[in-house]
């Protein structure tokens, strides 16, 4: 059988921008399955929100993350690109990252050389380490994979601090370091997107935040540069946050008719698959027996 990071391999190859979303919690996931996606972006900004109620500041740990990666491996077969942050740590805690996100079903770890503790890549105040620093991490990365399917994502944050020119550079050390897609986050402007795809060969990838410092090129636009993916990490979460505001807004109305736009009673079972779990308890009851 095709293993999924196979799966994923060759969709990225495909160079299509290929559009993927981000999902903070198993049913997000699940919805994004449902709705014809090709992969996953579990992302470490939306457990920070959602989970802890925190901005996305480096407060989330390991073991917070991998039980997020766990749960959403359990309910969908799709690739999961997994958001390791920094590694939680230097180089060591970098191959326990590794090791256990594996484990817990990550199909590509995404890794950043930002110090820590890491801030969102669209807030200011940024700062990365060394080049040095982060190619051995990347290098010991590679070396705790198990399966040589398991993708690395290499991001830089560079550019904030130094540029452009110093980001693209960085990104090809990664590259020559052993990461399979380069992920050079927050550029400022259309020449600039356009800059990362020339002056960076293999699979590269564009994070498109809705607020953030990066504009939103058309699709068309990305797949004539050749871009690898497209990362759309926190749609989901700006939509829900409004839908359940929302909803909270219909109920301090006093209004008792059902509430626009909502899902309904089956549609929230049947993503959570409520059907198949009878059929599996009724398969195995032994009250008849």
């Amino acid at each position: 059988m095709t293993s999924r990071g196979s799966r994923l391999r060759a969709l990225l190859e495909r160079r299509s921008a290929m559009p993927v979303p981000g999902a903070a919690n198993a049913l997000t996931a699940r919805i994004i399955e449902d709705e014809g996606f090709d992969a996953v972006y579990v992302t470490g900004a939306g457990i920070a929100n959602t989970f802890l109620g925190v901005p996305d500041v480096g407060l989330t740990t390991l073991t917070e993350v991998a039980s997020h990666v766990a749960a959403i491996r359990d309910v969908v077969d799709l690739p999961l690109i997994v958001d390791a942050d920094t590694g939680f740590g230097n180089v060591v805690n970098t191959r326990r990252a590794v090791r256990l996100l594996e484990g817990c079903g990550a199909d590509a770890i995404q890794l950043e050389d930002q110090t820590f503790p890491k801030r969102c890549g669209h807030f200011a105040g940024k700062s990365v380490i060394p080049l040095e620093e982060m190619v051995d991490k990347i290098s010991a990365a590679c070396a705790a994979r198990t399966s040589p399917d398991v993708l690395l994502i290499a991001r830089t944050d560079a550019r904030a601090e130094y540029g452009i020119a110093e980001a693209c550079m960085r990104a090809n050390a990664y590259r020559e370091a052993g990461a399979d897609v380069l992920f050079v986050e927050a550029p400022q402007s259309d020449a600039e997107i356009a800059q990362i795809a020339e002056e960076i060969p293999g699979l590269v990838m564009l994070n498109i935040v809705e607020g953030g410092v990066t504009a939103a090129p058309s699709f068309e636009r990305l797949q004539e540069l050749g871009y690898a993916m497209t990362l759309y990490a926190n749609h989901p979460l700006l939509a829900t946050i409004a839908a359940v505001r929302g909803s909270l807004a219909h109920i301090r109305s006093g209004d008792r008719s059902p509430m626009p736009g909502a899902a309904t009673w089956s549609e929230r079972q049947r993503l959570v698959r409520r059907d198949w779990f009878e059929d599996f308890e009724r398969k195995h009851s032994t009250a008849d027996r």
